[in-house]
């Protein structure tokens, strides 16, 4: 089975299974191997310089003609640090720069429906795609990038990433390749964070334990006072637990507090939904 066959059985098992299959299979022998060369070529990576030549390199050799990479670490100040590296057409760089397209891009919000890469012409079976959407892929192609594989990791309490590896319009993806596709970006991603950690280092603010019980009930959609007939405490007790939460955070309301919580992998998704499905 090709690569992206095998990537939509996204369930349990069956994505070890088809890892395993796939790099045994699928012209090994002709390209595996520069996943370990570029693996190799990273431990003397130094500079972000670097890393943006041995990215342009190993594209290339996979037959991509573009490639990005995007870091995104967490923190608590209004200039969030990250790493950006691309080989992007200009004209296409500028228009996404100057109509901040960032916050609309449906290949960003695909990458938190999946913990595996996929391919562009997928994206409509993990997000629903509007028409802007599609206007956006569009202009794109006008641009210079037609199809491309992204790579997503998203990392609780440290940040997220994405490598992406682009043809032309004219072109087609290299989809046998992707499995090797999928090496090569997680090798670059963890490059690049540590490339950052070393200049960034900001500690997850902790909380207690009861801080957190009270975030968590708050997170499943309990007032205060409810929380508090739950935890057996008082409804002033559970107001100042989580004032003095959303101080740590630095945030002022409790949306943004269960958003940043979550973020670092102080409660999880499965406690607020599982408590939902059995509630």
């Amino acid at each position: 089975m090709e690569w992206n066959r095998l990537i939509r059985h996204r369930a349990g098992g069956q994505v070890a299974a088809c890892w395993i299959a796939c790099c045994r299979s699928n012209g090994r022998s002709m390209y595996a191997y520069l996943a370990e060369e570029f693996a190799t070529e990273l431990i003397n990576v130094r500079s972000d310089t670097e890393l943006d030549g041995a990215l342009k390199q190993v594209s290339r050799r996979l037959g991509f003609d573009h490639f990005a990479l995007s870091l995104e670490m967490r923190s608590t100040s209004c200039e969030a640090p990250g790493l950006l590296l691309h080989d992007y057409p200009d004209e296409w760089a500028k228009v996404y720069i100057a109509f901040d397209l960032a916050g609309q891009d449906p290949v960003r919000r695909a990458c938190d429906k999946t913990i595996i890469g996929f391919a562009w012409d997928w994206i409509d079976e993990l997000v629903p795609l509007t028409r802007g959407d599609r206007q956006m892929l569009n202009v794109g192609r006008e641009c210079g990038i037609g199809n491309g594989y992204t790579v997503p990791r998203h990392l609780p309490g440290i940040g997220r990433g994405t490598c992406t590896f682009a043809v032309r319009p004219e072109r087609e993806l290299p989809r046998r390749r992707f499995a090797v596709a999928e090496m090569i970006g997680t090798l670059a991603l963890s490059c690049a964070l540590g490339l950052s950690s070393e200049k960034f280092d900001e500690k997850v603010p902790s909380l207690t334990d009861r801080q957190r019980e009270c975030l968590l009930w708050v997170a499943r959609g309990k007032t205060a006072a409810e929380t508090a007939m739950i935890l057996e405490i008082s409804t002033e007790t559970v107001i100042q637990h989580l004032k003095m939460a959303r101080e740590r955070y630095q945030v002022h309301c409790k949306q943004s507090l269960v958003v940043a919580a979550l973020f670092d992998g102080l409660i999880g998704f499965a406690d607020i939904i599982r408590w939902r499905d059995t509630g």
